[in-house]
């Protein structure tokens, strides 16, 4: 049998899984069942949420809210989007540019 091969899951996705924790009082073994996760990967998640948490309330800033996580996940998706655009148009652009230096009787 082939090893598995290894998930690797970015920083938005374990916050968000370690809130579905901290947020609504669900059991680690619960949500982790419900993602697909093992429960010890969860729980690393949920205590390093946990202690960056208190490391905010230390500094006297308050953590996000829930609609605020949601609001700034989407918005980094919509950025994300929006540079792949924009990198789209500069290659377009590029060709274009490209092209009408080449036409018969340009220049």
């Amino acid at each position: 049998m082939p090893p598995r091969k290894r998930r690797s899951f970015t920083t938005e996705y374990k916050v968000e899984a370690a809130h579905r924790v901290i947020d609504t009082g669900r059991t680690i073994a619960e949500v982790a069942r419900e993602l697909g996760v093992g429960e010890p990967v969860l729980g690393g998640w949920v205590k390093d949420e946990r202690r960056r948490l208190a490391a905010a309330e230390v500094h006297g800033e308050a953590p996000l809210s829930p609609a605020e996580r949601a609001e700034l996940l989407a918005l980094r998706r919509r950025v994300s989007e929006q540079d792949k655009d924009i990198a789209f148009l500069k290659k377009a652009s590029a060709y274009f540019a490209a092209m009408q230096q080449n036409r018969p009787g340009s220049s």
